[in-house]
């Protein structure tokens, strides 16, 4: 088969290289667009990134098109109904980053539970004292998870190794998981009275949408920690900000922030240096960020060696497959 990969960076090439022996293939670092899909119009398979529009225009240019893989989780940016029409096949990653997520989660809990970011920035400064730096034990704490999903699952079982008892608000209950992983669901309202340590993994929809907000920040148990490791938008930062001032939170572990919707995709941040600068930008904007009690990460929760190479994996499985008639991760 011919094989055409747009937004491709040198390390992919040689994976791509060594896994696809006995196929054609070409690489681009640019997205796939009208002006360049001319070069590769004969090609049997294109994959892309979420900065290429395979648009109508873009689908009929091809002669013999088989096969659309996108290495994202995303696939909007494809246009499925003539791709249908046609009969190509898109194919996703539909995962790859759960437990790296779930680890992100536990350093950021780590980093507050027991002061490790105010330690680094003190030793910086030729400061080792240890007033003020006490923390506390995970164990015998309650985690309340927002969301039990593949992400929230890993958290988890996370959770349980540390000893912790975990109490879980999902739309969707699974008993059979609740016993097996020794985990109790409860309502949103219970999990915020009841959780020294709240960790969101929901998706961002209307339903969830400021979730954490004015009226929910004051159910929350004096004294506890949040994390956000999912989506900004699920927390209202005024709100998040008053609960901070209010030490009804002593604490916040961010990997998102609200109006970072504007990255579509937690990879875009590996190929846009513009999404980057405007991530910073929103950043130094927020006077949350200026509090002694807040970790906040780049949205990096997702960037793992590992995690990368599966996206990888599953785009070079997704091209087996189809070679062998029996397409996988098919969507529509």
């Amino acid at each position: 088969m011919k094989i055409a990969f747009f937004e491709i960076k040198d390390w992919e090439k040689k994976i791509l290289i060594k896994n696809l022996k006995g196929h054609t293939l070409i690489f681009f670092e640019t997205p796939l667009t009208f002006d360049n899909v001319s070069k590769v119009k004969k090609y049997d398979v294109i994959s892309v990134f979420i900065y290429s529009k395979v648009d109508k225009k873009i689908i009929n240019s091809f002669s013999g098109l088989k096969m659309i893989t996108t290495r994202s989780t995303g696939f909007d940016h494809i246009d499925l109904k003539t791709c249908a029409r046609k009969k190509i096949n898109v194919s996703n990653v539909p995962f790859y980053g759960e437990n790296t997520v779930a680890e992100h989660t536990f350093a950021l809990i780590l980093s507050l539970s027991r002061n490790v970011h105010k330690s680094y920035v003190r030793t910086q400064n030729n400061d080792f004292s240890i007033e003020g730096l006490k923390g506390f034990d995970l164990k015998g704490k309650t985690l309340g998870v927002v969301g039990a999903g593949r992400i929230g699952l890993h958290v988890i079982r996370m959770a349980k190794a540390f000893g912790m008892r975990v109490v879980v608000s999902d739309v969707n209950h699974d008993n059979f998981l609740a016993e097996v992983l020794g985990f109790e669901y409860v309502s949103f309202d219970e999990l915020l009275k009841a959780s020294n340590i709240i960790s969101l993994h929901a998706p961002h929809n209307p339903h969830t949408h400021h979730m954490i907000n004015k009226d929910s920040i004051k159910k929350i148990k004096r004294g506890a920690i949040l994390i956000n490791t999912s989506r900004g938008a699920l927390v209202d930062i005024d709100a998040l900000i008053y609960g901070l001032d209010k030490k009804i939170l002593s604490g916040a572990g961010l990997d998102v922030l609200e109006g970072e919707e504007l990255i579509k995709e937690e990879q875009q941040l590996l190929h846009d240096k513009k999404k980057v600068e405007a991530l910073g930008v929103l950043a130094k904007d927020h006077l949350l960020l200026s509090k002694d009690n807040v970790v906040f990460t780049p949205h990096i929760g997702f960037y793992s060696q590992e995690a990368l190479m599966r996206i990888l994996e599953t785009t070079i499985k997704n091209i087996d497959n189809q070679f062998n008639n029996s397409p996988s991760n098919l969507v529509k």
